[in-house]
């Protein structure tokens, strides 16, 4: 029988997500240098920030959750010609409930404002750009949420790579309209709601000649008699509904910031985007690699091999995300200054955006793995017990912000959300291994140990670098650029050195998975 390696899965798809982070990077500094932090950019912000919060509820939340582990079970033990028919019957219902939500949106979009942003109605001009933003944006989550249900089916049949690469796409669309259509608009920033439309579209027919090559081109169809759809939508009340809470919070947050001074959800935004970087080149790729497997070996009842499986996920995290949570922090200051000092983007901004981004660092490493921990439950098909940590979690988060935001400002709710996420990664993990789904596996107290001296022998050479080594990082861009990557040369060998030394090699985290 042949083995699939998930650690060369996994660096194919961080690989792919890393071109996309990259090219993100780019988007969003030729946005901060075109648009800057202010009136027109916080409008564009929350009007996609709504179609981004049905993409992660409808699509790539509750329904991967629910439609990953019963596709898996299918793939296995049914006919190609049934797995078909189930995934075209929940392409047919989820095309149906998401033209609705769209249709309902567009026509209630002044009320969904006032909801989500009611500190824009004391500036009716602020109000009425998002407004027309949102009716732009609103449509995209039809094409990227089609876009993920085909994800979905790509990564069960273990072709990680291409739904790794399409969010590319959408951020070569902004790049596109930035440079060469945003004199087409009045205001400029009309052309990124334009962006996020077109790249929408592209996305999901950059995917669909991939289906056909693995023989499953989906034509959608209502057909409620197939169980399993059935099996799908019971799965998905409580999946929704999990999935709701994570997002109301940031909904909740919103709001907040629509109260702040002018430039706070930007600032956020560009924090978060940093945040972005690691959480999607190591958290959502790993994530993306268990689900599926994690599902097979649940379906086959291995509760060893699924343990294996979580354990080797985990440390993984553990030795990638630890050194990037420590890493943000101290170099917050630098890397904003780098990627987003230019045009528009004022010295104030950089000191508002890195406030926000060292209170978004310390949830940085909660925030990844509980990309890690939810798999362990969904491929069980337990959403039950996620959504009562997510309603904990919420009540948390909310709490936080009451404390944090008065002193703090933005960077108080960027703080709240980072100890939020501690707070469920603790709460999965912690019912995990309490009821027997998740043992871990020996050598922990010195794989810990290890890892801890790798990451002081990290921080102090950080430290030391901006210091004493001549870095310019207000200088000309290329100069920054080369500041920058000089300390992260020092940081990445310092660490990796240090590891090495302890005794760590790559084959030690080889995993081999039988097809």
């Amino acid at each position: 029988m042949a083995k699939h390696n998930l650690l060369k899965s996994l660096m194919n798809v961080s690989g792919m997500t890393l071109i996309s982070r990259v090219v993100g990077f780019i988007r969003d500094m030729l946005m901060a240098r075109i648009f800057g932090a202010g009136f027109t950019t916080d409008a564009f912000w929350v009007a996609f920030k709504l179609p981004n919060l049905l993409r992660r509820t409808f699509a790539e939340g509750a329904f991967s959750q629910a439609f990953v582990p019963i596709l898996s079970e299918y793939k296995a033990k049914r006919s190609i010609e049934e797995t078909k028919d189930f995934v075209a019957s929940i392409a047919g219902l989820l095309l149906l409930v998401l033209v609705s939500l769209v249709v309902l949106g567009m026509v209630f979009t002044g009320g969904v404002l006032l909801i989500t942003a009611p500190g824009f109605t004391s500036d009716p001009a602020k109000l009425e750009l998002t407004n027309t933003l949102l009716r732009i944006t609103l449509p995209y989550i039809i094409f990227i949420s089609m876009s993920s249900l085909i994800s979905g089916v790509l990564n069960t049949w273990r072709i990680f790579s291409i739904p790794a690469f399409t969010p590319t796409i959408l951020n070569l669309s902004f790049i596109c309209f930035a440079l060469f259509f945003r004199n087409y608009f009045h205001p400029p920033i009309i052309a990124m709601a334009w962006a996020v439309f077109v790249g929408g579209i592209l996305q999901l027919l950059f995917q669909l000649p991939f289906l056909k090559k693995i023989g499953m081109p989906i034509w959608p169809k209502l057909n409620f008699k197939n169980k399993a759809v059935w099996r799908v939508i019971k799965l998905m009340g409580p999946a929704v509904f999990a999935t709701s809470i994570s997002q109301i919070s940031l909904v909740i947050n919103t709001i907040f910031a629509s109260f702040l001074p002018s430039g706070s959800i930007s600032w956020m935004n560009y924090a978060d985007r940093l945040m972005e970087f690691p959480t999607g080149v190591l958290g959502v790729a790993l994530g993306t690699i268990l689900l599926p497997n994690l599902s097979k070996h649940a379906g086959e009842e291995n509760k060893q091999r699924f343990s294996q499986t979580l354990d080797w996920g985990i440390k993984l995290c553990l030795l990638l995300a630890l050194p990037a949570t420590i890493g943000l922090a101290i170099t917050s200051k630098q890397l904003t200054m780098t990627l987003f000092m230019y045009g528009k983007f004022r010295y104030f901004d950089v000191l508002m955006t890195s406030r926000a981004l060292i209170a978004y660092s310390a949830g940085l490493l909660g925030l990844i793995m509980v990309k890690i921990f939810a798999p362990g439950f969904y491929a069980n098909q337990d959403i039950k017990t996620p959504v009562k940590i997510a309603i904990f979690v919420l009540i948390c988060t909310q709490a936080m912000n009451l404390i944090f935001v008065g002193t703090f400002k933005h960077a108080g709710l960027a703080l709240s959300i980072g100890l939020g996420a501690c707070i469920n990664a603790f709460c999965l993990c912690y019912f995990l291994i309490r009821r027997g789904i998740y043992v871990p596996q020996s050598g922990w107290k010195l794989f810990i140990l290890r890892l801890v001296c790798a990451v002081v022998v990290m921080a102090i050479a950080l430290f030391f670098s901006m210091w004493f080594l001549p870095l310019d990082f207000a200088g000309h861009a290329y100069i920054r650029v080369i500041s920058l990557f000089s300390l992260l040369v020092i940081a990445a060998t310092s660490y990796f050195a240090t590891l090495f030394v302890l005794g760590f090699r790559v084959r030690d985290f080889a995993l081999h998975d039988p097809d």
